[in-house]
């Protein structure tokens, strides 16, 4: 495992992220406490130290758990949860970001985990009713009270996440220092606005989600030409997703590995710092995850998958690329500009993230 370092903190996190919303059977699925012990050792053991909770998850029982699992050993590991979602349906103000929840999830979080901080607190989800200020303000006292040492955002807009760092860093209040989307090879929305925002702000990205709840992984694939055999969602009923599957158990064919390790290790190779959270039920589905980290994609494979998985970005993104629009921007020698700003370089074949638009 290797590791990076968090966002403009001095923090380090392992390349992967352990996920536990499936800790605890409390929703009719997930793992018992003792195979949630196996998944977490088979992710400690291979390096992992980064572990992803909310006070949401199987209605406390995540927490729970990882409070019993990791007593002893607390301080070694990076450990994050969130708040936001309703945890108590009598209780209107048990839901939102307002600082009365967040006073209470804190505390109560504190005692599931057992431990006297949290590492890092996520907001969990774009609460319109809470004025950022409010939020932004609200969060930097937990931090100077020392119950969270960081903060950050799940969810929200790259507007929104501009703005609250903005008057973060002018207030002199903790800055969220990573954001939790939903990103993989069969959403790749956030490329539009919300990673060239998190790349321009040193906003390191914890994509979950990062396996389509499975899909990712073919097991969904019957034989022959069969077709994906599974309830239609939003977010997995797009034309294409048949053929995109296949192409990722097709290169995971070619390179000796599995579907899963494919997936993920093309979240790896992403620019910017996107971390893959990994969740899985059952030890060996981690040990399987854990595999990614071997996996070097060739250009042959990126562009295969991409090919299938590209999206329009559209306005403004498409005019800014222009040929007529890029000229008059930059002048007609634009091409010989080279911005040293960034180690995206001419000729990479991903320019929602360039800064200049690149030609052939």
């Amino acid at each position: 495992m290797q590791y990076t370092v968090l966002g403009k903190t001095g923090l380090r996190v392992s390349e992967l992220a352990l996920g536990t919303v499936t800790f605890g059977e409390d929703w009719g699925w997930g793992a018992s406490q003792r195979t949630s012990e196996q998944i977490l050792d088979r992710y400690a053991e291979a390096g992992g130290n980064f572990i992803d909770t909310a006070d949401h998850y199987t209605g406390g029982t995540s927490e729970t758990f990882l409070g019993k699992i990791l007593k002893g050993r607390r301080d070694r590991f990076v450990v994050s949860t969130k708040y936001t979602l309703q945890t108590d349906v009598d209780d209107v103000n048990s839901a939102g970001n307002h600082r009365k929840n967040l006073v209470a999830s804190i505390d109560a979080s504190l005692r599931r985990l057992q431990t006297d901080y949290i590492d890092l607190l996520w907001v969990h989800a774009h609460d319109t009713l809470t004025p950022v200020p409010e939020i932004m303000r609200s969060l930097d006292d937990q931090v100077r009270a020392g119950k969270i040492h960081y903060v950050g955002i799940a969810n929200w807009p790259a507007w929104e996440v501009a703005q609250a760092n903005t008057l973060a860093e002018l207030r002199g209040w903790s800055p969220f220092v990573g954001m939790q989307i939903r990103y993989n090879l069969l959403e790749r929305g956030p490329e539009r606005e919300l990673l060239p925002m998190a790349r321009q702000f040193d906003i390191p990205v914890l994509a979950w989600g990062a396996l389509s709840e499975g899909l990712l992984t073919g097991k969904y694939l019957t034989g022959g030409s069969g077709r994906l055999t599974i309830e239609p969602r939003e977010h997995n009923s797009k034309p294409g997703t048949e053929a995109l599957v296949r192409e990722v158990v097709a290169i995971a064919d070619d390179g000796g590995w599995t579907p899963a390790q494919v997936a993920l290790a093309w979240l790896l190779s992403r620019p910017g710092i996107v971390i893959p959270i990994l969740g899985a039920t059952k030890e060996k589905q981690m040990q399987d995850s854990l595999g990614c980290a071997d996996v070097t994609l060739s250009q042959d494979h990126l562009t295969r998958l991409d090919a299938l998985s590209r999206i329009e970005l559209g306005y403004p993104h498409d005019l800014m690329r222009d040929p007529v629009t890029v000229n008059d921007m930059y002048g007609r020698n634009w091409n010989d500009i080279v911005d040293r700003r960034t180690t995206v370089r001419r000729g990479v074949n991903d320019d929602a993230y360039l800064a200049i638009p690149q030609g052939d």
